[in-house]
């Protein structure tokens, strides 16, 4: 494959949720030394690199998405002697790692909220974002917390408000402010001069706010189904202009190392999401491109949203695409089984690098967690509109032992494991060459071995209905991907144009082989990637 593309533009990155993934300790809990045990088989299964959600110094009011400690590692998750040990280990196996950043909002247990909630006159104060109360005593604006309910907390002791986009204990950080700025580019430093390849920014797009504390106007398509937080629409607290100065500040750390990339967070639309690649490769790497988890799946929308993003992309811009992560629920429960195995295939051909969430490639659905069980904040806010993110986090499995092989039997895992692990697991699935696991190991194999499919370009073909095609090409080596997003069977016979090839990988293995002349049949659930010859 060509030098002249960079590690994250080849490779493929695998998403590890800590506490899930494999625990090391024997507690019930994920930890870094569990990962490290694993990546043996990551490395088999063909990824490229390992994207880690928070292991930092926490409370853990939302599982690490608080940060008390930019610079430390929780207990719970293991030692500095752990993550160096991962790092090693990952690098001797050419796996990197990119480490989960998050600098929008700290702990309300960091040091710096802490000094700056002691009193209004501390040095810190407006590191963080405070304000009178309204001339009615309440707060300051109509601002939402996207965890359910205001944004705005009352301190008594100091008699204001401090903003906080998620829950009250994860204040947000003043990122106008120049000291704020320097201590976390100075955390980025850190991390990167320990060995981290790149970092995945956290809600990159709510890092600045309005500063004239404009409240946000209503959202007029908002439904009684979606969350409150969607009553507004957010153009005050996020997206804001100035927020690209502060991309362009951290990209501009990256650039201080060799081969680094940065991803950022975003729920953007497409014209929008574009535009944090930057001016003159002063904005992140990839923003990432989360709008196939958000959208409905249907083979028009899908195939209009490829056409659009593709279209949108600036000047020597790579795309990305994401089918699943710790936030949104598992793929296989929101497309079912069938197509999540159809899902994979458009993960795996399209082009641009592709994000894979753990579990995924052994169709883990999302688990009913018992009221007793439940963990996540987000459910206990806001109960009864299926916000929870607990059942996408379920433990990893593993093998057909009890807890699935995450933890020891007679440990109680900190989230119940699927009732189906032992079917469902990688063990079982590895040894399967028709399992959703054998899939995606083929389809990694493939997508490695054929520079067209990795890094080749991208042309639609039109069809019609629930089918979604393209072309994938690259010096010569033409790929043809036919995919149904539908359960009934389609013929795929695009006007004017003959196909001619044969099938070098379907979603079941009946098909490998069989020669393309013209239509072809494509059962429902089914997915075709056609090596062409003319």
């Amino acid at each position: 494959m060509s030098n002249k593309y960079l590690w994250w533009q080849r490779g493929i990155i695998y998403q590890v949720y800590p506490r899930s993934f494999m625990d090391g300790y024997g507690d019930g809990i994920g930890d870094l030394r569990g990962v490290a045990a694993r990546l043996d088989y990551l490395q088999w299964l063909g990824v490229d690199a390992i994207w880690i959600s928070p292991f930092y110094q926490s409370p853990m009011a939302d599982f690490g998405y608080d940060v008390s400690d930019y610079k430390g590692i929780h207990p719970m998750f293991g030692t500095d002697e752990d993550f160096d040990d991962l790092i090693s280990k990952a690098h001797e196996r050419e796996i990197r790692v990119i480490l989960d950043f998050v600098p929008n909002h700290t702990s309300e247990e960091h040091p710096w909220f802490v000094e700056s909630r002691s009193s209004r006159g501390n040095p810190k104060r407006d590191w963080y974002l405070w304000a009178d109360p309204a001339p009615d005593g309440g707060p300051p604006n109509n601002w939402l917390s996207v965890f359910g309910g205001g944004a705005w907390e009352w301190d008594e002791a100091t008699e204001q408000y401090y903003y906080h986009a998620y829950l009250k204990e994860q204040p947000d950080l003043n990122w106008r402010k120049p000291e704020v700025q320097k201590e976390m580019l100075d955390t980025m430093r850190f991390w990167l001069d320990r060995g981290v390849d790149g970092l995945r920014v956290d809600v990159i797009w709510h890092m600045i706010k309005d500063d004239q504390l404009r409240d946000n106007p209503p959202n007029p398509d908002h439904e009684p189904s979606m969350s409150p937080f969607e009553s507004l629409l957010p153009v005050y607290t996020t997206d804001r202009p100035e927020v690209h100065d502060v991309v362009a500040m951290m990209r501009g750390v990256l650039d201080e190392y060799d081969e680094r990339m940065m991803i950022g967070e975003m729920y953007l639309p497409t014209e929008r999401l574009v535009t944090y690649y930057g001016k003159n490769g002063e904005g992140v790497h990839m923003p990432h491109n989360l709008q196939l988890i958000v959208m409905p799946w249907d083979a028009r929308r899908i195939a209009a949203t490829i056409d659009t993003y593709e279209g949108a992309l600036p000047p020597g811009a790579w795309p990305n695409w994401v089918l699943g992560n710790h936030d949104k629920p598992r793929l296989a429960t929101r497309v079912g089984p069938g197509q999540a195995r159809v899902a994979a295939v458009l993960l795996l051909t399209l082009r641009g690098t592709p994000t894979l969430y753990y579990g995924d490639e052994i169709g883990m659905h999302a688990v009913d967690i018992p009221p007793d069980k439940v963990q996540d904040p987000w459910e206990k806010n806001v109960p009864g509109l299926g916000l929870g993110r607990d059942p996408s986090r379920t433990p990893m499995q593993w093998d057909g032992t009890p807890n699935a092989g995450f933890c020891p039997a007679d440990v109680e895992p900190w989230l119940p494991v699927a009732d189906d692990y032992e079917e469902n697991n990688v063990q079982a699935e590895s040894e399967d060459p028709e399992s959703m696991l054998s899939l995606y190991r083929r389809l990694i194999s493939l997508r490695r071995d054929e520079p067209a499919l990795a890094v080749g370009s991208y042309a639609p073909v039109v069809t019609p209905g629930d089918l979604l095609a393209y072309v994938r090409e690259n010096d010569g080596r033409k790929f043809l991907i036919v995919l149904n997003l539908g359960h009934e069977a389609q013929t795929f016979d695009p006007d004017e144009r003959v196909f001619r090839g044969r099938v070098i990988l379907g979603t079941h293995l009946d098909r490998d082989g069989e020669a393309l002349a013209g239509a072809l049949s494509v059962r429902g659930d089914e997915g075709l990637v056609v090596e062409l010859t003319s």
